[in-house]
């Protein structure tokens, strides 16, 4: 059963574990992500409900953060409330979850339409 004001993130789009920066301390907290539609959902481990949830709906962008942040493997998402950093345990699984939340966000993307060949196999 999901927790109340959250849908069902069985079968995500992609999940694992990130290290995220907390809101209001600005400590670093390792959180498992689970990339759902255009939510990215976050608890403090896999079995765990989702406490947490990003709307990307409305982000602006996804891209690297390593300079702004000193952490390597580090990311950003930005909506017009919030900035989020995160970072991986390494370049590939940066690069995976920066593109994982880069398609999300096109696919929900009320501009977006598919192409009539629907070329959508990556």
């Amino acid at each position: 059963m999901a927790a109340e004001g959250y849908e069902d993130i069985s079968n995500p789009d992609f999940s694992g574990w990130l290290t995220k920066r907390s809101m209001w301390l600005k400590e670093w907290r390792r959180r498992y992500f689970v990339l759902k539609g255009n939510k990215l959902y976050f608890a403090r481990s896999g079995g765990d409900e989702p406490h947490g949830r990003i709307d990307l709906e409305d982000c602006l962008t996804v891209k690297s953060a390593e300079e702004k942040t000193g952490k390597r493997y580090c990311f950003e998402v930005a909506t017009p409330e919030s900035t989020y950093y995160m970072y991986a345990d390494n370049d590939k699984e940066k690069d995976d979850w920066i593109g994982a939340i880069g398609r999300a966000i096109v696919r929900f993307s009320t501009a977006y339409a598919p192409d009539e060949e629907g070329d959508e196999d990556d």
